[in-house]
């Protein structure tokens, strides 16, 4: 039986190692739907379980995209492990 995209999302998340960051096309293609970016943010955007750090999943541009706690507080969490915005 195969997973539910949904897990193969988490579980990919779950591995973004702390000062490292993933776009959403990249989740999506770890996953193995490489179109379904914008599903990775929705199913993202549910997310409340910090055992899976989605703060860690930006958009292509290198913009840091949305954040169901806060743009602000994505941007600190990143911060605090050390990613750079470039």
């Amino acid at each position: 039986m195969q997973k539910p995209f949904r897990d193969k999302v988490f579980g990919v998340v779950r591995n973004i190692p702390r000062g490292s960051v993933l776009t959403y096309g990249e989740v999506a293609l770890r996953a193995g739907s490489p179109r379904a970016y914008r599903a990775v943010g929705n199913i993202l955007n549910t997310n409340y379980d910090d055992d899976i750090p989605c703060h860690r999943v930006i958009k292509r541009d290198g913009t840091l995209g949305g954040y169901n706690r806060g743009p602000k507080v994505k941007e600190q969490r990143l911060r605090e492990e050390g990613y750079e915005q470039s």
